[in-house]
């Protein structure tokens, strides 16, 4: 069997681990001349390491990512710090916060070097090859479009929704040194919110989140001073946190995600994974865990496949079936929930901060199960 995945991210990477490990021949195409990772925190969730554990690589991410933080609060907090919702144990002592540049080093040094070709932009794809800007084809039996939110693969093979502007974005980065708290979660205030994730090292990953017109680009050179103005008076460490910025580092990202739901990741023998497949905003943090598991749930149908000869097309269509409704009722909940923390009206935010103040932590673990339990399925 000769699988080709279109994009070096961590989805794409992912299902070439898992597969090389099989002996599946992959190559992977990157439109980029050289593979890199920006650099910004994600959280690895229980769902995420079980499927990091099924493609052979879940132990030495979690030696990166260290042991848990002690965070002896966590939940969602007003601008001026007092608890609105907490969350229990039972919700955070399975979560990492990683580098996600550390994520991807370790994914590309699991694949064999000479598995990636740099720099090669897909133009379309036909029902058995990728087709290149330069007019070279390249045959697979499976071609994996794993290349992000604007995925030419699904453009090209796919019925494509387009893309939807949230209405809002995010301020991103890492602290350069480490930050003392004891605290993780989010804040909110009207229309704006700040996140607190802290790194097994001290360091503490944040996110500024704005409701934003959409093509807005608060970016460059005075993107700290911006970040200062809306949240350095809101609570501590929030102020402390941005001291420990380098301004240089911090990156602007517009919240976008698919218009509309894909009625299937599978296109005769193209599928779909990550983003290319359920772009979603980042509310439940769930964005990297589901391409992961898009990733090990692929992996693991292909190996059996070609280990007992199966026919792919019912391999793809059990693929579709295992991914497809949970990772788009998970978008749905993350777009309601953004809507949600995102509100700006003097009214609707306090009516938020209201009903947010009678859930209990009980309950928000039980949420956070229901979106975090998940296995790798039997082949």
């Amino acid at each position: 069997m000769r699988v080709i995945v279109v994009g070096a991210g961590i989805g794409g990477l992912a299902v070439a681990v898992g597969l090389r490990q099989a002996g599946v021949d992959v190559q992977i195409l990157e439109r980029a001349e050289r593979v890199r990772a920006h650099g910004s925190g994600l959280s690895l969730f229980r769902n995420g390491f079980r499927a990091l554990d099924a493609i052979g690589i879940g132990e030495q991410v979690r030696a990166t990512a260290g042991t848990a933080v002690a965070v002896h609060q966590s939940g969602t907090r007003s601008r001026d710090g007092s608890w609105l919702t907490r969350m229990g144990p039972a919700s955070t002592n399975d979560v990492r916060v990683i580098d996600r540049a550390d994520l991807h080093r370790i994914l590309l040094a699991s694949v064999a070097p000479d598995s990636i070709r740099t720099g090669a932009v897909v133009a379309s794809v036909t029902a058995t090859s990728v087709v290149l800007d330069t007019g070279e084809h390249l045959f697979a039996d499976v071609i994996v479009g794993a290349d992000g939110l604007r995925s030419a693969v699904r453009t090209s093979a796919f019925d494509d929704p387009g893309v939807r502007d949230s209405g809002y974005g995010a301020w991103r980065a890492i602290t350069t040194r480490p930050v003392a708290t004891d605290t993780a979660g989010e804040s909110v205030g009207r229309g704006a919110r700040f996140g607190i994730a802290p790194l097994a090292d001290g360091r503490v990953y944040w996110f500024a989140c704005v409701s934003t017109p959409p093509g807005s680009s608060p970016a460059g050179d005075a993107a700290m001073e911006e970040v200062r103005r809306r949240f350095g008076h809101w609570h501590q460490p929030i102020e402390e946190i941005l001291d420990a910025t380098d301004p240089a580092s911090v990156s602007y990202l517009p919240i976008e995600e698919l218009a509309a739901p894909l009625a299937s990741f599978v296109s005769g023998r193209r599928v779909l994974i990550g983003d290319a497949a359920h772009a979603m905003t980042p509310n439940l943090g769930q964005g990297a865990n589901l391409a992961i598991e898009d990733a090990a749930t692929l992996a693991t149908l292909l190996i059996a496949a070609a280990k007992h000869n199966n026919e792919l097309p019912a391999v793809l269509a059990r693929y579709d079936a295992l991914r497809r409704r949970r990772t788009q009722r998970i978008a749905r909940q993350a777009r309601v929930l953004g809507a949600v923390m995102q509100a700006s009206h003097p009214v609707t935010a306090t009516l938020r901060d209201l009903a947010m103040r009678s859930v209990h932590a009980r309950a928000v673990d039980s949420r956070v199960r229901a979106v975090t339990s998940w296995s790798p399925p039997t082949a």
